[in-house]
């Protein structure tokens, strides 16, 4: 059976995973009767949740005399690193662009990724059925953004499909409303080549996926890129330098099969495998056999660009939620993260109780502490930092490429809020329908936070999509959060009696009953400093009776804070507290009197 491997790479909810859904069903990976979840590949639960994808993945569909293993990959800038690892295990790729919204930052940087490998790419316009579709425009869109990735005469002449993921077709012209996939399958048959990798040399494969099964241990996948492997041979890794790893023997060889792991005797050089039997290797090592001396180049993966802090849980009410408190527990859990996302570093500060984690976005390292906090994890998590580099011409931060749609009539405000933010526009064009289309190049500093305030700002309409750009020169001091918080001066109940008179004061992100202690947040002030209430205070009782007083309090809900938008929000003299069952804000400092010793420290610093 001939082989063709095959990334599918775009930009968030350009539709990739339905695409692979309709791929299962009609190359008959899927019986007829049988049950199957929208959007298979997302089996993660947080995927599921959000809708995105998070982590590659390897599936294998056949189509009449060729089996073509599928890489689906995250189409968010912040797991980018999924995607730069993955493209070393396929010779070929399919960019999906939306037939409405057009080639988006992530299309570019993965695409530019791709490009400069020399991978042939398939060009398949999805969602033709949109009413708001420009298929034509998009095509030259495309085209625009090929020549400026300077691709190559042979990228450039790239086959273009139609197609509707959801509904199931696909054509060669922009009118296509009806059939199968069939053009699609013809077209990587026939446009993405067959591995064409020696089956006789000493077996060798990069790792670039790691996985851990509680009966097999570490499981490691990646592409053979040379010999054959069977079960019980014995096999040695080395790391990126030519040091041994550690040498084994592999006891569990997997292949593809739809959405399985299916056990195998032997693979060949060009198939997508998954290992067991090491104990020590890891992401960008190479397998092989007892006698290899030389290891296979990994590909560099751009640096991270932002950082958090990491630290014990240390509130008055640690350890009542979760039970995992430790900070030995913690850089275990860190560590292992670590070695399986190649785009996170883990770091120990000086006192041992914290860790700096370093990754690509705020989304990422909020998928990292949510999925802590779901296995038992209790935090304290800092205000995310971006990382200086020291350049040529003094400090440099990086930047980032923010592409946003807006309603006409919103499009001068966000361009207000971003000169405040230091960016610079690059761009600015109609997009159809009453929409305007901004670019701007921006230092990451000035957008963390920005989000919230940005769909406040468009009414919940408009749509920002961000990818790092480049690093550049420092553009000085910014601006941060305009309002104070409202901070609780005492442990206890939160009661509604108290919350009544403190909503004149701002707004509110508690409800009565709640659990409170001195220095967690309660509320956002109205007002520019910080003002510390008491949410405790009850209601003097007295004997005399009195018609009109005791009127049902009314309160407004509470604005109840997600976990990437508490990060998001907090200041640098405050912390996310986060366990299994609660997100809370609070300072640093519980205590007023440090509170106020630390502020005045650093006024004269």
């Amino acid at each position: 059976m001939s082989l063709r491997n095959v990334a599918i790479i775009a930009h968030v909810d350009h539709g990739k995973t339905t695409l692979v859904d309709q791929l299962f069903r009609q190359s008959g990976t899927f019986r007829d009767n049988q049950r199957v979840e929208e959007r298979a590949m997302d089996s993660n639960e947080l995927e599921k949740e959000r809708g995105i994808t998070i982590l590659a993945k390897c599936t294998s569909v056949e189509w009449q005399d060729t089996r073509i293993n599928i890489v689906d990959t995250p189409g968010h800038a912040d797991f980018g690193a999924e995607v730069e690892r993955i493209l070393s295990m396929v010779d070929g790729v399919i960019l999906l662009v939306d037939a409405a919204e057009g080639p988006m930052p992530q299309t570019k940087f993965v695409t530019g990724k791709a490009l400069g490998l020399g991978l042939k790419p398939i060009v398949v316009v999805n969602k033709i059925d949109r009413p708001d579709a420009r298929a034509a425009e998009v095509l030259d869109e495309v085209f625009e953004l090929f020549l400026n990735l300077d691709a190559s005469d042979e990228q450039l002449d790239f086959p273009v499909l139609y197609a509707s993921g959801r509904s199931g077709y696909a054509g060669l012209t922009d009118d296509v409303r009806e059939g199968d996939l069939t053009p699609l399958f013809e077209k990587i048959v026939e446009h993405v080549p067959a591995p064409g990798l020696d089956e006789t040399a000493e077996f060798k494969m990069l790792a670039t996926l790691l996985d851990r099964d509680n009966f097999l241990g570490r499981i490691l996948t990646g592409r053979i890129e040379s010999g054959t492997l069977k079960v019980g041979d014995p096999i040695k890794a080395l790391d990126v330098n030519g040091n041994k790893v550690e040498e084994g023997r592999c006891t569990k060889l997997f292949a593809f099969d739809g959405l399985e792991r299916v056990a195998v005797e032997q693979a060949k050089a060009g198939d997508i495998v998954a290992i067991a039997g090491l104990v020590k290797a890891t992401v960008s090592n190479t397998i092989g056999t007892p006698e290899m001396t030389e290891p296979l180049q990994a590909r560099e993966i751009d640096p991270p660009t932002l950082s958090m802090t990491f630290a014990v849980n240390d509130s008055p009410y640690a350890g009542q939620d979760g039970d995992k408190v430790q900070s030995r527990v913690i850089r275990d859990r860190l560590e292992r993260e670590a070695e399986t996302n190649v785009a996170i570093r883990v770091s120990e500060s000086a006192d041992r109780d914290s860790f700096e984690v370093a990754g690509r976005g705020e989304l990422q390292l909020g998928v990292l502490i949510e999925n802590m906090r779901r296995e038992g994890f209790e935090l304290s998590i800092s205000r995310p930092r971006v990382l200086f580099r020291d350049g040529p011409d003094g400090r440099e931060e990086p930047y980032e490429s923010v592409v946003v749609d807006v309603d006409d009539e919103f499009s001068g405000t966000v361009v207000e809020k971003m000169a405040v933010r230091k960016a610079e526009m690059t761009d600015m064009r109609p997009s159809g329908g009453g929409k305007t289309r901004l670019t701007f190049s921006a230092p990451s500093r000035g957008l963390i936070g920005y989000h919230g305030e940005f769909l406040s700002d468009t009414r919940g309409t408009g749509i920002m999509n961000r990818v790092f750009e480049k690093y550049g020169p420092y553009k000085g001091k910014i601006e941060g959060r305009q309002n104070g918080v409202l901070i609780s001066m005492d442990k206890g109940q939160a009661v509604a009696y108290a919350l009544n008179a403190l909503e004149d004061r701002g707004i509110l992100f508690i409800s009565p009953g709640e659990a409170l202690y001195a220095g967690m947040v309660i509320g956002e002030n109205a007002k520019p400093q910080d003002l510390e209430v008491n949410a405790q205070k009850s209601k003097q009782l007295t004997n005399f009776r009195s018609t009109g007083k005791d009127e049902g309090i009314r309160l407004t809900p509470p604005r109840r804070m997600t976990l990437e938008q508490a990060i998001a929000y907090i200041q640098d003299d405050e912390l996310v507290e986060v366990t299994p069952k609660n997100v809370r804000i609070r300072k640093r400092y519980l205590d007023t009197h440090e509170r106020k010793k630390m502020a005045r420290k650093m006024e004269d610093a």
